[in-house]
């Protein structure tokens, strides 16, 4: 009995001792492939094996992976993202077909906790395309009612996206450990939630030395830090529309909205009537505007300008995306704005439409 029992051990043994850790692997299907052949392995931006496809729709990947990183496999237009490392022996599943790009991949607790934060986004994102298909069908149906349908539709989409940001901030703060944590926190919008971000990033310093995403991240945060709010916004001169250079400090002494535009931005010609309210309601309260233009054009820039009514400084180095300015204030999407006290201390990022209106009500006394 004891001989068996020791074989049986040794066989175990010898099963476990099989397992390849200078390696991960990957046995998939796609079901309903149709016309894909063949399937690429990505590791983050990088392009690190394919695979035909077999007369069943499955494949397999072999790959070097000494640190846990972010892989993902892409079938023509599909993409599935999943977390290995040397060791892991993985089972994917997904249905080609499947309009939410759901799938499974099992064989880590990684890989199995990235796939439970996958439902979660997924059930959100079945809330958004159903607000979307809604309004679409009510939109088609009568036109004129577009205004009342945005008044009603608005508020669950923003209901929606809050409760998805809820939801992903608890899961990646119960998984700071591992890399399916911090694909969670970078699902959130860093406009909204940059203070979360800020957090989390001094948190997981360190832990991942060897992962370029995480290290990107943690670097950025560290940039964005400087530029946040309670901090002190950094001085900067840049050319007006009349050719004369102006500093932001020029402007100590008052309240300034800083704000990051240009022509070319919908959302920010959108948000200029308010902006224009704001400035004739506040301006003889110790506020001003100071605009920074990302265009290219001066003809343009001025344009904008005269039509919509923006009687305030602007200044601009007509580079777009090559502005240093909005470089030194981190800007990566427009329209962006930091309120300013007037000692320079930033108060608050990114207020609009009524929620600047009413932070102003507050503030300017």
């Amino acid at each position: 009995m004891r001989r068996i029992v020791g074989i049986a051990l040794l066989s175990l043994t010898a099963l476990v001792s099989c397992k390849n850790n200078d390696q991960f692997t990957v046995e998939g299907k796609l079901a309903n492939a149709q016309d894909v052949k063949q399937v690429m392995l990505y590791r983050q931006d990088k392009l690190v094996d394919s695979a035909l496809l077999n007369e069943d729709n499955e494949f397999k990947f072999n790959v070097a992976s000494p640190d846990p990183d972010f892989y993902y496999i892409a079938a023509k237009d599909k993409n599935y993202l999943f977390v290995a490392q040397n060791g892991d022996e993985l089972t994917f599943n997904a249905d080609y077909q499947n309009t939410l790009g759901e799938y499974s991949i099992d064989g880590s607790d990684v890989a199995e906790k990235l796939e439970e934060y996958n439902k979660i986004s997924t059930k959100y994102g079945k809330v958004y395309l159903d607000i979307q298909k809604e309004y679409e069908q009510k939109l088609s149906q009568d036109p004129s009612q577009k205004a009342q349908l945005e008044a009603v539709l608005i508020p669950r989409f923003e209901k929606n996206i809050e409760a998805f940001a809820n939801e992903s901030l608890t899961f990646a703060a119960q998984n700071k450990d591992n890399l399916a944590g911090f694909y969670a926190i970078g699902s959130l919008d860093p406009t909204r939630y940059e203070a979360q971000l800020l957090s989390y990033a001094a948190d997981i310093k360190g832990k991942f030395p060897n992962n370029r995403a995480v290290n990107d991240f943690v670097q950025r945060m560290e940039k964005v830090k400087a530029v946040s709010v309670g901090q002190t916004a950094p001085d900067f001169e840049s050319a007006s529309v009349d050719g004369k250079n102006l500093k932001l400090s020029d402007f100590k002494g008052k309240y300034v909205l800083l704000d990051f535009w240009a022509s070319w931005c919908a959302p920010c010609r959108q948000e200029n009537p308010n902006l224009v309210k704001q400035f004739n309601t506040f301006k003889n309260r110790n506020f001003t505007i100071l605009s920074v233009s990302l265009d290219d054009s001066r003809e343009k820039w001025t344009k904008a300008i005269q039509d919509d009514k923006l009687n305030w400084f602007h200044v601009s180095e007509l580079n777009q995306w090559n502005s240093q300015v909005a470089k030194q204030f981190q800007v990566e999407a427009l329209p962006s704005s930091f309120l300013l006290d007037p000692n320079g201390k930033i108060l608050a990022k990114n207020l609009r439409g009524e929620e600047l209106e009413e932070f102003l009500k507050k503030t300017l006394r």
